[in-house]
């Protein structure tokens, strides 16, 4: 059910996005074949839709509505190599556990420990599913990449409510 569900969102997603490719199908299947590849987050989309909004209605300018939260400004990503997968993205939604250091908020974490499956479905489309075994919080990522480089990552954690990013992935070895 999460996974049809999760098909859904990221069907809508490439029928809104603009039409121009962040990568080709050839790029996009060399990358995720090398197992070595960036995931850049352009919006998050978090679980708490009706808290969040409730929040961000009260704040000056009016921020609440829509459910979707634009990143802009940062570099939030996902580093996917052969030996480590590194996480800085941001986290919005209800946490279950309250976090002691307030600087280690939001998806922070390095493993060297984790297993990672790739499939590629009939369309063309990569499912990635990969699971750190050596990290406190996030239990399970499971990153949907189209062919043409657009890609929707979805984090289900141990202490939090599930968030999903919508972005694009790129070459690590590409410094923009």
């Amino acid at each position: 059910m999460k996974t049809l569900k999760n098909l859904l969102i990221l069907a809508a997603v490439f029928t809104t996005m603009q039409v121009s490719a962040q990568t080709d199908k050839e790029t996009t299947t060399r990358l995720v074949n090398a197992k070595t590849l960036k995931f850049n987050a352009t919006s998050a989309q978090p679980l708490a839709v009706a808290d969040l909004n409730a929040v961000l209605s009260k704040m000056p300018g009016g921020l609440g509505g829509g459910g979707s939260i634009q990143l802009s400004g940062s570099s939030y990503d996902l580093k996917i190599s052969k030996d480590s997968v590194e996480a800085y993205l941001p986290y919005f939604g209800r946490a279950y556990t309250a976090n002691l250091n307030p600087n280690d908020s939001g998806i922070k974490f390095k493993s060297k420990n984790f297993t990672y499956k790739s499939e590629q479905k009939k369309k063309g489309n990569w499912v990635i599913t990969i699971k750190p075994k050596d990290t406190k919080d996030a239990q399970e990522l499971m990153l949907t990449i189209g062919t043409n480089g657009y890609a929707f990552l979805s984090v289900n954690s141990n202490n939090r409510q599930s968030i999903s990013y919508m972005g694009y992935i790129s070459d690590p070895a590409d410094k923009k």
